[in-house]
């Protein structure tokens, strides 16, 4: 089983992402947060295989969360989604230890399709 943690401030966003990964055969949503600080100590408690991660949050950025959870947890693989998929918050995402970055308007089956690939191989 491959557990999925969820940092996104929308909760229509954290719904439809529920809906979406929890269709992939060997995958489970085991936790979900809507602000860096209750990610952060969600994430490192859970210690989830997949974290999903807005970069923009409301009262920080997800890059402070993936740095964080990094330091302590580099196993944890991060996907990134933005509604700003600019070419510079692609290079910090991977710079900071993401594994992917995708953009929330048009990439929401190719972050499933990861994810059912990462289940099958496990």
């Amino acid at each position: 089983m491959q557990s999925i943690f969820l940092v996104e401030d929308s909760a229509s966003i954290r719904e439809r992402l529920v809906r979406l990964l929890e269709s992939v055969p060997g995958a489970q949503v085991v936790g979900q947060a809507g602000d860096a600080d209750e990610a952060i100590a969600a994430i490192l408690a859970a210690r989830p295989d997949v974290v999903v991660l807005d970069v923009q949050l409301a009262q920080s950025s997800g890059f402070e969360v993936l740095r964080a959870v990094h330091s302590v947890e580099p196993r944890i693989t991060v996907y990134m989604l933005s509604n700003f998929a600019t070419e510079p918050y692609r290079r910090q995402a991977e710079r900071l230890g993401a594994r992917g970055f995708f953009d929330k308007s048009t990439d929401f089956d190719r972050l499933r399709d990861l994810v059912a690939q990462r289940a099958a191989s496990q």
